[in-house]
This record gives C-alpha cells, structure tokens and sequence, in this order.
C-alpha cells in the first residue's frame, strides 16, 4: 500500500486497511523471524525457570502438575503484560517511527491488528490496564503460590476474570468493525497473530477460573461447616 505524506512523497506499509494514514512510519530493520524468536525464547526460558521452581516443596507438600503449569502460565503473562505490554502503553505514540527492538515486535504483531500502530482508543486504554494491573498481579500470583498464601485463588480468579473479559472485548470490537484491521484470513498475520496468540487468553483464564470456582467453593463449604459445628457445640 502506498500513504500519501504531508510533503508529497510515498511510503508503502503493510498495514490493513490498505488506506490507512501512518505518519512517521519506518519500516522494521528487524526480520519477522528474529522478532519471534526473541519473544518465544523469553518465554520460553520463564517457562523452564518457572518450571524449576515449582518444584520445590511449598509447606512440606509439592504442587501438583496442573498447578506448575498454571504458575508457569501466570510468569509468562507477567512478562507479556508488565514488559511487552508496557511498553505499547508507554511509548505508543512514537511506536510508528521507533526502531527499539520492542517497538518493532509491535510494529510486525500490527500486521495481524492495525489498531496497535494507529494506537486507536481501545487498545491504548486496554493495554494500559493490563501492563498495569495484569502484569503485577500475575508474578504476585506466582509468589503466592510458592508461599502458599491463603488468597493465592482469590488472585487467580480476579486476574483470570480480568484477562477473559479483555480477550473478549478485543475479539468483539474488531467483530464489530468487520475484521478489516487484519488481512482476513492471511495463515501468518490473520490465523497466528490475530486469532492463536489472543484465544489463549480466553481458553486458558476459563480453565482457571472453574478451578478458582472449585477451590474457592470447597473452602466456603469447610467454612461452612465449621461454622455450623461451632454454632450447634455452643447450644449444647
């Protein structure tokens, strides 16, 4: 696609839809391959790491496997939401004419989502909440884990919740708009970047919050019946 600039001449971009107007954009010097393997290689060390550490004894007891899992989970997304995300919140202005490394992983994921390089409203003011309460809240959960902390369901539910309900605004909106941010149906930018990297964040904090709901619910109902034990015990 060819944009028009104030001076006359023309800069072609990758962007859908193909009239979209970017000022000050330079193309990546970064190729889609380093780019991916920068970002899956992070997560894939804070997954080993995270990992590791989970299998240390918590109490004098071990975390099952699933529950490894879920604080492997729990890692990644504080590096996605606290770094990657944070970043987008913070430097989105200048994200179109930035060569920061983190700048064009942005600029290459905008290929599969326009609304991150024209920094519509939407996504800045979605991006922000999740760099600032997600990203915290998932090593908080991790942390309380590991110290067996007696809230540690309570903030799986409240971040889980907060992910599913973002995953599903992000889906919708774009719904609503007629998909016309992405070249539909493209395998790469559509399918992978779009669709995969973003369903994870509604299949995985469901998951999370039935277990949340079982857990939580099996605490109330012991609660419940201590309760009733001391309320009859003092009848007597």
């Amino acid at each position: 696609m060819l944009e028009k600039t104030s001076g006359g001449e023309h800069t072609s971009h990758p962007f859908w839809p193909r009239d979209l107007i970017i000022p000050n954009y330079t193309p990546n010097d970064r190729s889609m391959a380093e780019i991916l393997l920068f970002l899956f290689s992070v997560s894939g060390m804070l997954l080993l790491g995270t990992w590791a550490l989970t299998a240390l004894r918590v109490d004098g007891r071990s975390l099952s496997r699933g529950r490894r899992l879920a604080l492997c989970w729990f890692a990644v997304c504080g590096f996605i939401h606290g770094v990657i995300e944070g970043w987008f919140a913070v430097f989105y202005p200048i994200i179109p004419s930035d060569q920061g490394f983190l700048s064009q992983l942005w600029k290459e994921y905008s290929k599969g989502d326009s609304r991150y390089i024209i920094a519509d409203n939407f996504t800045v003011c979605m991006e922000t909440v999740t760099a600032c309460l997600w990203g915290p809240f998932s090593v908080w959960v991790v942390v309380a884990f590991l110290l067996n902390r007696p809230y540690r369901f309570v903030l799986q539910l409240i971040i889980s919740l907060g992910q599913l309900y973002g995953a599903v605004l992000y889906f919708y909106t774009e719904h609503r708009d007629g998909y016309i941010h992405s070249e539909f149906g493209h395998p790469v930018y559509f399918w992978f970047y779009f669709v995969f990297m973003n369903v994870l964040w509604i299949v995985i904090p469901l998951l999370l919050i039935v277990d949340s709901w079982s857990q939580l619910s099996v605490a109330q109902a012991h609660g419940d019946r201590t309760e009733s034990r001391h309320v009859k015990a003092k009848k007597r």
